[in-house]
C-alpha cells in the first residue's frame, strides 16, 4: 500500500529510542498518522513542528497498519509561529481541532481552512470569524451541527436569532423573545439576524461553539477544552475592542 499527498503536521509522539510518530491532516486521506524512522534526529528537529506543510509518502503492507511517512518540507511555519503567541495559539487550537476527526475520514474543507487560517497574516477580527466559523463546520462534520436553516417553532426561514442549549435548533427573535435568557444568540457572523456590536458578535459566537463543542464532543470523550482556547478567545475579542 502507498499513497502520496500534502499534509499538515497536527501532532508527534516518541517511540522507541529515535522514531517518531506523526499525525497529520490531508485532504484526501482525513486525519492521519505514520512512523517516521530517525525522527528524532537533528535532520528532522525543524521539520516535524505542528503547523508545518509536509509533502507526504506512506507506505504500508496492509491498509490498517500504522505504516511509515517518507516526510519532505514544502512550508516550515513553526519558527514564524513562535514570534506571534496569539497565532501559536491559534494553530494550537486548530490542530487540537483537527485531532478530534475521526482517523483516516477525509474533511477537505476543514484541512483546507485550517491551512488558510496557517498561512494568513490578517488582523485579529478576521482571524476570530475564521476561527469561530471553523469551529460551526467542525461541528457540522462531525454530525452534532446546529440547525438554523428554519425556525423550531414558526419554521420560518429568516430573522433568526437564538439557539436552543438543549436541541441546537434556532428560533426567530419573536419566537425566542420570551425565553431569550435560557437561549443562546446566534450573531450574524454565524448566519443569525441578531445585531450585535463586534467584540459581543464574536463573543457570542465563540460562546454557541463552545457550548456544543463541550456537549457533544469534548465531555462525552471525558477531554477537557484546549487550555489555549479561552485565552486565544480573549486575545482576539480585547483587539475588537
Amino acid at each position: 500500500m502507498e499513497w502520496q499527498a500534502e499534509g499538515l503536521i497536527i501532532g508527534t509522539r516518541k517511540h522507541g529510542e529515535n522514531a517518531v510518530i506523526i499525525e497529520t491532516m490531508t485532504a484526501e486521506y482525513g486525519r492521519h498518522l505514520g512512523l517516521v524512522k530517525g525522527g528524532r534526529s537533528r535532520k528532522y528537529a525543524a521539520l516535524l513542528q505542528p503547523g508545518n506543510s509536509v509533502q507526504l509518502t506512506w507506505r504500508a503492507r496492509l491498509a490498517d497498519h500504522l505504516g511509515m511517512f517518507t516526510v519532505e518540507a514544502l512550508a516550515l511555519r513553526a519558527a514564524n509561529l513562535m514570534e506571534s503567541r496569539q497565532r501559536l495559539a491559534l494553530s494550537q487550537l486548530l490542530c487540537e481541532h483537527l485531532r478530534l476527526l475521526p482517523e483516516r475520514d477525509p474533511h477537505p474543507r476543514l484541512y483546507a481552512e485550517a491551512l488558510a487560517m496557517h498561512e494568513n497574516e490578517a488582523d485579529g477580527e478576521i482571524l476570530a470569524r475564521g476561527l469561530v466559523k471553523f469551529e460551526m463546520r467542525l461541528l457540522n462534520e462531525l454530525g452534532f451541527g446546529i440547525d438554523t436553516s428554519s425556525c423550531a417553532v414558526t419554521g420560518e426561514t429568516a430573522g433568526l436569532c437564538y439557539v436552543s442549549p438543549r436541541t441546537g435548533r434556532a428560533v426567530t427573535k419573536e419566537a425566542g423573545e420570551p425565553y431569550k435568557d435560557k437561549l443562546f444568540a446566534l450573531p450574524e457572523v454565524l448566519g443569525g439576524a441578531l445585531e450585535m456590536d463586534k467584540a459581543a458578535e464574536i463573543e457570542a459566537a465563540f460562546r454557541l461553539t463552545g457550548h456544543f463543542l463541550h456537549l457533544h464532543i469534548w465531555s462525552p470523550r471525558q477531554l477537557s477544552p484546549p487550555s489555549m482556547r479561552q485565552a486565544l478567545i480573549e486575545g482576539l475579542v480585547n483587539g475588537l475592542y
